[in-house]
């Protein structure tokens, strides 16, 4: 007989907690970071939920994962800076896979420049995602999450800010801001949730090989990046999954508030 925190190895080695009858919501699915965490919950058992706009990427996913996982796996395309749509695809979600208890609000941009020289647009995506979509989808969910805690379940929302939401990035300063935002909207909500059973995390990681940073206008800040990612021995996405993974498998009573995750050679 095994409890809920135990754990079993996955295909690539690692252990991933048991996560059985719990139903997951992953947002940003399609690539990096949220795919990889997608794919450590269906793993471990959960029915996962698979959010974000690229369509063709979550069916793709969602097949690959469906003769692995005990568990259901639902793609469901959503533009998660409009809040009607994201409301809607939590109906569809409750509808076909039942309340939901677990978040991993994962989505975001990572768009650099010199300030004099930002581009509004690029701007407007980062709060448009990294803010205003993480509000929609916590939001969305914040019932389900409080009655599967009231029923003595556990319960997690699950935020993926950066550590750029603390530390100084010149020529970075929108997207800092958008995830010290994150930090701060985290810490409020784990004050206002909590007492009532919901635990509400912050995990923030460092330098990590995703396609993050791809579409940013300025050629420069690409250079920088891959340089960074080049010269710090990166995390993968599947470092934070496990991390992810191993927070949301604590005992329900424990809330592992903010991790920091960093590439040893970030200091």
């Amino acid at each position: 007989m095994t409890s809920p925190s135990s754990h079993t190895a996955t295909s690539n080695g690692h252990h991933a907690p048991h996560l059985t009858d719990r139903i997951a919501v992953v947002t940003g699915a399609s690539s990096g970071i949220g795919a990889a965490t997608a794919r450590r919950l269906a793993a471990a058992g959960a029915s996962v939920a698979l959010l974000g706009r690229r369509e063709a990427r979550l069916t793709t996913l969602a097949e690959r994962l469906r003769p692995t996982t005990p568990g259901a796996v639902l793609p469901v395309a959503v533009d998660l800076a409009d809040p009607e749509a994201t409301a809607a695809a939590a109906r569809t979600i409750t509808t076909t896979l039942g309340p939901v208890d677990l978040v991993v609000a994962n989505a975001g941009v990572m768009l650099g420049a010199p300030f004099e020289a930002g581009r509004t647009d690029e701007w407007d995506r980062m709060i448009d995602i990294n803010l205003r979509g993480l509000l929609h989808t916590a939001h969305a969910f914040t019932d389900d999450l409080l009655a599967a805690a009231a029923r003595g379940r556990p319960a997690d929302l699950v935020h993926v800010g950066s550590v750029a939401g603390h530390a100084l990035y010149p020529n970075w300063s929108v997207y800092c801001a958008t995830k010290s935002a994150v930090a701060q909207l985290t810490r409020n909500l784990r004050a206002e949730l909590g007492p009532r059973g919901v635990r509400v995390r912050n995990v923030e990681p460092g330098v990590t090989a995703t396609e993050l940073g791809s579409d940013m206008q300025d050629p420069d800040m690409r250079t920088t990046l891959t340089r960074m990612r080049t010269d710090l021995q990166p995390l993968s996405a599947d470092d934070i999954a496990e991390t992810i993974a191993f927070s949301v498998s604590a005992p329900p009573h424990v809330n592992i508030a903010e991790l920091v995750v960093v590439p040893v050679r970030q200091g």
